[in-house]
């Protein structure tokens, strides 16, 4: 996963696996051996597998350690603070995640999240008048300037984040994703004590947001919501919830700056939007893989003999350019997808694991996308070199985007 070559092209790179074969042995970031699944039947097929758990003590008779705690060694983040990134909803397996997704649901309804949208386009509409007074030399940075503070605006208010503590979560953000020991190592202890004092300022005054039905819930419940649960989940909501929806936005917007026939064809006929959404989340999402599954039994995948306790690495990005699912995988076709059918692609996943906000970031990408071609129908790219994007194993993302507003 970290071969350079890999890294600046995961979508020829992970062809590549795919048209060797549907299962390929590898290596994780850390170094543990793994199995790549390429193909998009396998992929959806694995998802949605109950055989397949995320957590490797979930494995009968599996009694060593933690592989993924390997990572957490190379990320130095403290013993007492690994709960906080592997006892996620996301790594969790039933009953507990059945437990954990039934709560965080009971407040993350899609009427809920559907009811947001003309406060997402207000936010939007804010930020893209504000845009010309972000110029320099001509051009502003998308992702600086519009992606990243729309998706950290609409998770905080969602959440219950007070506004005046959204730059440090940005912060916090950047420096998880970054994987670089020397920033979580002061970072990440000040996020979980902060969570820890706002579910304690929160239980004393409760709101309309997410974290108030969250305590709800667990006071409704009992003890089915530990306060170190509760905790997870805000991490994993508010970090998740901005930082992939920033990079969708910011994705896309490049990749129909460079596809003038998919722009034209959007800025005339909004009407595609929701259709352009799933196909750029197919294109360009930012997330390439899946997390790590551990078979439960000895299995077959495709010819391929999987042992019990065997990791396996659900590759979307080669899933989603399968030919032998999609015509013309390559092209990017804001019409691909036609009206009212089931999601054709697995950028969010599939299966128990589906992603929780998948209906808020097709929301807000819908937004972004239709109001800056509404505010700057003529908009370009300022840079038209290589893209300055991040080298991080299993990401697609941009450091930054320069447009010019006005031809």
């Amino acid at each position: 996963m970290t071969d350079p070559d890999l890294l600046a092209d995961p979508f020829g790179g992970y062809g590549r696996l795919r048209e060797q074969s549907p299962v390929v042995r590898g290596r994780f970031v850390d170094g543990t051996p793994v199995w790549f699944v390429t193909r998009f039947a396998d992929v959806r097929a694995v998802l949605r597998d109950p055989r397949f758990v995320n957590t490797p003590s979930n494995v009968p008779g599996e009694e060593g350690a933690d592989p993924r705690h390997s990572m957490m060694d190379l990320l130095e983040v403290p013993e007492a603070l690994r709960v906080y990134l592997l006892g996620s909803v996301l790594d969790s397996d039933p009953p507990d995640h059945s437990r954990l997704r039934r709560l965080v649901t009971r407040a993350f309804t899609a009427r809920r999240i559907l009811g947001l949208r003309p406060e997402i386009e207000r936010i939007a509409d804010r930020l893209l008048t504000e845009l010309p007074d972000r110029e320099q030399n001509g051009s502003v940075d998308l992702l600086e300037h519009f992606s990243y503070p729309l998706s950290i605006t609409v998770i905080g208010e969602l959440v219950g984040i007070p506004p005046a503590d959204l730059d440090r979560w940005r912060e916090w953000g950047g420096d998880l994703v970054s994987m670089r020991p020397e920033r979580l190592r002061h970072s990440f202890p000040v996020m979980v004590d902060y969570c820890h004092d706002l579910v304690a300022e929160r239980r004393r005054a409760l709101g309309e947001d997410l974290l108030s039905e969250l305590i709800r819930a667990q006071d409704d419940d009992g003890e089915r919501l530990t306060d170190v649960e509760m905790v997870t989940m805000v991490i994993t909501l508010v970090l998740a919830g901005h930082e992939t929806s920033a990079h969708l936005i910011g994705n896309g917007t490049a990749a129909l700056l460079h596809h003038r026939d998919q722009l034209e064809l959007l800025r005339d006929d909004p009407s595609l939007l929701p259709r352009a959404v799933h196909e750029l989340m197919r294109w360009c999402g930012s997330v390439q893989v899946a997390r790590l599954r551990y078979a439960t039994e000895d299995l077959w995948i495709s010819g391929t003999a999987i042992a019990r306790g065997d990791a396996v690495q659900p590759v979307l990005v080669s899933a989603n350019f399968d030919p032998r699912h999609y015509p013309n995988p390559d092209r990017l076709d804001i019409s691909r997808q036609p009206d009212g059918q089931a999601e054709n692609h697995v950028g969010f996943g599939h299966g128990i694991h589906y992603c929780l906000g998948a209906t808020l970031a097709r929301q807000e990408a819908e937004a972004a996308f239709g109001m800056l071609l509404k505010h700057y129908p003529d908009v370009a790219a300022a840079d038209d070199g290589r893209p300055d994007r991040s080298m991080l194993p299993g990401s697609w993302r941009l450091n930054t985007l320069r447009l010019r507003l006005r031809p």
